[in-house]
């Protein structure tokens, strides 16, 4: 199985406490925080990584180099200028062989297994599985719904604080749906997937309410370090 790991935005709202590398090669202990994400989507057979980069991505490709001392093979696809989320698939995607793969952000990581989105992925017949999550107030974020598993509402706004659903930004997506991604700066989550509902095509996925972690801002990131000290991150 085949991953696009997202890593070439700016990482602006992380500067303040990391400014010299792209945000998810953060430092965590002895390694950078994508490492986490590597390791825990090997573990779960995902054995090829192309990393989507653009600011500073000459630093992940001189850390994690061919992928070997990971166990993985890892390719690079930059950007030459930023493309948005679905633009960066796009360019990413030429170095595809298989006929689906996932697509996260570099700078998320779950604990969980990822094999439960190819199952729902093929017991639906999706053309896109992905993960959501349960927060305590949806009104930050913007709504995402499934109904009997299929996506019903995407990014949907409220002002009401209430729990919910929202996308958690993990996605098995095939190579049809690749295609239909056109060339330039697209977004995924505003454009895409929005497109696509309207046009009827199956879209689907899970409820992962497991661990979840995004190192945007300060507080999180610390808050990682300080789970892999406790040992909640699993390695």
């Amino acid at each position: 199985m085949q991953a696009i790991l997202l890593a070439g935005g700016l990482g602006t709202r992380l500067r303040s406490v990391v400014s010299d590398r792209p945000k998810p090669m953060a430092p965590v202990g002895d390694r950078p925080f994508l490492e986490y994400v590597v390791h825990e989507l090997s573990r779960c057979g995902i054995d090829e990584m192309i990393f989507a980069v653009g600011y500073k991505g000459g630093m992940v490709e001189a850390y994690f180099g061919d992928g070997s001392r990971f166990g993985v093979k890892a390719s690079y696809a930059y950007e030459e200028e930023l493309l948005g989320t679905a633009g960066a698939i796009k360019n990413a995607g030429r170095l595809t062989t298989a006929d689906r793969f996932f697509v996260l952000n570099a700078d998320t990581f779950y604990q969980m297994d990822y094999r439960r989105l190819i199952r729902a992925q093929e017991e639906m017949g999706l053309s896109m599985a992905l993960v959501l999550r349960g927060v305590e107030d949806i009104s930050r974020y913007g709504e995402a719904a499934l109904t009997d598993g299929f996506l019903t509402g995407f990014n949907e706004k409220t002002n009401v604080p209430r729990p919910g659903t929202i996308n958690g930004g993990v996605y098995l997506m095939t190579r049809g749906l690749l295609e239909t991604i056109p060339e330039g700066k697209v977004s995924l989550e505003n454009e895409m997937i929005p497109a696509w509902m309207r046009e009827g095509r199956r879209l689907g996925g899970i409820v992962h309410d497991g661990y979840f972690i995004d190192i945007g801002v300060p507080e999180d990131y610390f808050r990682f370090q300080e789970d892999v000290k406790k040992g909640a991150v699993r390695w």
